[in-house]
């Protein structure tokens, strides 16, 4: 028994740390937007001052800076996006850290023998499994969101 609860554990705390490492990842990625969305204002700022100022300029040389104008904001436009689905990833792991610690606590209240149970025992198991229920349900919504999204992308 204590060998199938050690690996148990040992999952556990293997979950942890990949849930973790992939929250930092995503942290990581989501500073990086940050910092391209600030270099591609500063780009487009300039872009829209040389459209403004220079109205002698070559229809060639509008032309061009205008589409470079359209790139940068189809390039936000995609970060955008990519910053959107990391934003439901970090709620998805942060629901699944949620979902993990009901389940363990779940587990502890439904090992405990039937007839040692305290009215309110039996209380916390109910209330448990009504979070637990819920965290899987806000899961379930998230699954959807992407879904949708991924299918209005198509």
């Amino acid at each position: 028994y204590s060998t199938c609860e050690h690996t148990l554990s040992r999952r556990a705390r293997e979950a942890h740390m990949k849930r973790f490492c992939k929250a930092q990842a995503i942290q990581r990625r989501l500073e990086e937007i940050e910092v391209t969305f600030r270099e591609l204002e500063k780009q487009g700022i300039k872009l829209e001052k040389l459209l403004r100022d220079e109205n002698g300029s070559p229809a060639d040389q509008q032309t061009q800076w205008t589409n470079q104008l359209l790139y940068l904001v189809q390039k936000k436009n995609s970060l955008m996006t990519e910053e959107s689905d990391l934003m439901i990833a970090v709620q998805e792991l942060k629901l699944e850290e949620q979902q993990w610690q009901l389940d363990r606590k779940l587990r502890s209240y439904m090992n405990r023998e039937e007839t040692l149970k305290t009215p309110e025992d039996h209380k916390a198991e109910q209330e448990i499994l009504a979070q637990l229920l819920k965290v899987v349900n806000e899961r379930n919504h998230l699954i959807q969101i992407q879904e949708e999204k991924r299918l209005s992308e198509l």
